[in-house]
This record gives C-alpha cells, sequence and structure tokens, in this order.
C-alpha cells in the first residue's frame, strides 16, 4: 500500500484538492457553504466549464486551442447584432440568435482547424494568431461600442426550469454529450489514441486529420455555447467580453485531470475543474482577499495544475518503462522437446 500512495494521490489529486479548497473556505467563511452560495458557484463555473469540455477535446489529441476567449467575444456579438432586428426579439427569434452565434463560432473552430490540419501550422501558433486576429475583427465591427441585448434574451439567461437556473441544464446537457462521445464512440477512443501515440494510431489507420479537424470545430462551438449563455446574464458586449477566458479554460481542464501532453482526460473533469476555479474566485471574495492579491492566487491554481499534470506524465512514463523492462526480462517459455524424445 505505501509504494501504490503516490499513485492513488496523483490520481486523485484534482478531486483531493478540491475538498481541501471547499473545507477551508467553508471554516475561513460559513456562508460560503451555503446553498445558495455553492449554487451560485456552479452557476457561474457553467460557462467557463463548457468551454472547458471544449479545450478537453483538443487536449486529448496533444493540441490547444488560445482563441477561445475571442470566439466567446466574436459569438456573443453575432447574437447581439441579430437581436438588434426587432423581429427577432421574440422567443424564437432569441433562439435564432443563438443559433447564428454557435454557427459563428463553429466557423470559428473551422478556421483554426484548416490552418492546423490542412495548413500543418503549429496550433500554438495557429490559435495565438486567431485569439488576436478575432479580437481585432470583432473591435472593429463594434468600432468598440457595446451591445444591448433585449429583455426576452435576459429572461432566457435568468429563467430556472425545475428551480435549477439554464446555465447549469445546458452545461449538464453538454458534459453528458461529450461524456458519451468520448467513452462509447469510435471517435472518441480516435481522440485518446491519437493523443497517446500519434504514429501508432497512423499505423492503425485512423484519420488522424478528420479526427484532429473535428476536435478543433468542436471546440470552437463549445466556446460560442458558453459566449452566449454568459452574455444572457451580463445583457451587455463590451470590448472586454471573453479576455483570458483561454487561461480558465485550460486551466479548467488540466485541473480535471485533462494532460497537456495528450491522451488522458474526461468531460466529467472539466466540472471538478471548472467548480474549483471558481470556488477559490468565490472564496477570495467571501474572505476578503486583498483584491490585487486574488491574480497572484490564480496563477498559483494555474502552476499547481501544470504540476500536477507534469507529476502525474512523469509517473505513467515511469510505469511504461518499467513495463519495457520487466518484459525484456522476461525469461523465454523452455522450447518443448522434439517429437519422439524423451
Amino acid at each position: 500500500m505505501p509504494a501504490r500512495l503516490p499513485a492513488i494521490l496523483l490520481r486523485y489529486a484534482s478531486l483531493l484538492v478540491f475538498i481541501l479548497v471547499l473545507l477551508y473556505f467553508g471554516v475561513q467563511a460559513p456562508r460560503f457553504l451555503g446553498v445558495d452560495s455553492l449554487g451560485n458557484i456552479v452557476k457561474q463555473a457553467s460557462f467557463i466549464g463548457i468551454v472547458a469540455v471544449g479545450m478537453t477535446f483538443v487536449l486529448l489529441i496533444g493540441g490547444i486551442d488560445l482563441s477561445v476567449g475571442s470566439n466567446m467575444y466574436l459569438s456573443a456579438m453575432a447574437t447581439g447584432y441579430a437581436l438588434q432586428v426587432s423581429a427577432l426579439q421574440t422567443p424564437w427569434g432569441a433562439a435564432l440568435a443563438i443559433g447564428l452565434g454557435l454557427v459563428a463560432g463553429a466557423a470559428f473552430g473551422l478556421v483554426n482547424a484548416v490552418c492546423v490540419v490542412l495548413l500543418r501550422i503549429s496550433p500554438f501558433l495557429v490559435t495565438l494568431a486567431t485569439m488576436v486576429a478575432g479580437r481585432g475583427l470583432g473591435t472593429a465591427i463594434t468600432q468598440s461600442f457595446g451591445i444591448e441585448y433585449p429583455p426576452v434574451y435576459l429572461a432566457f439567461g435568468a429563467s430556472a426550469p425545475l428551480l435549477i437556473p439554464t446555465p447549469i441544464w445546458l452545461f449538464a446537457l453538454v458534459v453528458a454529450v461529450a461524456t458519451i462521445a468520448l467513452t462509447m464512440t469510435q471517435f472518441g477512443r480516435q481522440l485518446y489514441a491519437i493523443g497517446h501515440d500519434p504514429e501508432g494510431a497512423r499505423k492503425a489507420g485512423i484519420p488522424i486529420s478528420r479526427v484532429i479537424f473535428a476536435a478543433y470545430v468542436i471546440c470552437g462551438l463549445c466556446a460560442a455555447i458558453g459566449g452566449v449563455m454568459l452574455i444572457a446574464l451580463i445583457g451587455r458586449l463590451n470590448q472586454t467580453f471573453g479576455v483570458g477566458r483561454e487561461f480558465d479554460a485550460i486551466t479548467a481542464a488540466v485541473l480535471g485531470g485533462t494532460s497537456l501532453f495528450g491522451g488522458v482526460g474526461t468531460a466529467f473533469g472539466a466540472v471538478l475543474g471548472s467548480t474549483l476555479v471558481q470556488m477559490v474566485q468565490s472564496g477570495m471574495v467571501f474572505t476578503q482577499v486583498n483584491l490585487y492579491l486574488q491574480p497572484m492566487v490564480l496563477a498559483g491554481i494555474i502552476f499547481l495544475a501544470v504540476l500536477i499534470d507534469g507529476l502525474r506524465i512523469g509517473r505513467l512514463e515511469a510505469l511504461s518503462r518499467l513495463g519495457r523492462f520487466r518484459l525484456q526480462r522476461t525469461p523465454a517459455p523452455p522450447k518443448p522437446p522434439p517429437m519422439g524424445k524423451t
């Protein structure tokens, strides 16, 4: 058991950190553990959690998407401009406007996919460029003016079927669909195979380009869902909307157990990671942490996420090397004697 303890701690590191943070803020500020407080934390975590689910698909193949914040901005902008048409300021019109925003987000992901798959440019460089270009495009279109959203759209964001806020319902739906896709479909198995061993996946006949293409489009779509849902609560789009959300999404995914090196991760991990990030942000408010120190705390969380991921990958590589060593040291079975001889 003592020899297995480090492996167990690494496997459940995210859950242990989650429990420790919850208990710490609960002791420091008992109101933090109230039903309303915890419900609000999950509600606020749902937006970045949806984006983190999409980020998980990209991280699983060993890629990255730094443009999700700009994607959220452009998708919310497309929805906002559509809602300026008076004929669309109805429940069905709002649904159409949301659909337009989702199409814009998927198209943004499509641009990333084309550059990564067809032009064979590094995902880091591609998404860094589209992050800047997307923000610049949105600023040029809006001329830095804000967009106000009509009451019908705000009512959608504030709705709570069965007393559960709509963002939480949407978050649960996205996680459920992603979990099914990753665990019960051939596409999901191909994602893990590519992230674990790209060359082996290619030799196995997996259509790598097609799978990577789909992963970036899915990431773009999830960013759009998070954007149009978040703006339904805020009610006004400004130039800073979505800024820095890419780091929140990556942090949430990695804290939930998804590896930056590919091949490891789950959709449910995005729930754990995003809730943990939001829990820390809310906990600092409850405990009245200095406003200027809060970014340093969040930076520490990012460092912790990367550290845990590095230790986890190092452990897996050590186990892999040990397995190969044992395989090489295993003596070959004795050859059977020739027929007719004893």
